[in-house]
């Protein structure tokens, strides 16, 4: 069937976003960065966030924007879709914010597209869409 991984691809498609949301909940930002393309696109404008071009722009802004944010990121039901060495990947997400004025909550989707390089799997494109936004109070 043209287009469906190989198992290897697959797995290491899951394990570049599992480490993804790992090394951004832990703030691992130099290992974090290390998982997308240098001249990657990522656009949270659907969500309402920016668009950032180029890696270390991208990672600096997220650095910055979570220094002090706790923050758990939970991603699940893949669909990969693999033509060569491009991957066109649709996660389904879950996050949590908590700063110290607020906490939100999101449901939604990345949409990325990743593609294999030397050092295996990187995030070249990424959009992130929340189709669900909750926000509440500072929590005790």
């Amino acid at each position: 069937m043209t287009g469906t991984p190989a198992f290897e691809d697959w797995l290491a498609i899951c394990n570049l976003k599992a480490a993804y949301c790992r090394l951004l909940d832990t703030k691992d930002w130099d290992n974090w960065k290390q998982l997308f393309t240098e001249d990657c696109v990522v656009d949270t404008r659907p969500s309402g966030g920016t668009l950032e071009e180029g890696r270390d722009r991208f990672t600096g802004m997220v650095s910055r924007s979570l220094a002090d944010a706790k923050t758990a990121h939970q991603i699940h039901s893949p669909q990969i879709t693999v033509e060569g060495d491009t991957a066109e990947v649709v996660w389904a997400m879950q996050d949590r914010v908590i700063k110290d004025t607020f906490a939100l909550t999101g449901y939604g989707h990345y949409h990325e597209t990743c593609v294999r390089t030397a050092d295996g799997w990187k995030i070249a494109r990424q959009t992130l869409t929340r189709l669900i936004v909750e926000m509440d109070g500072k929590p005790a």
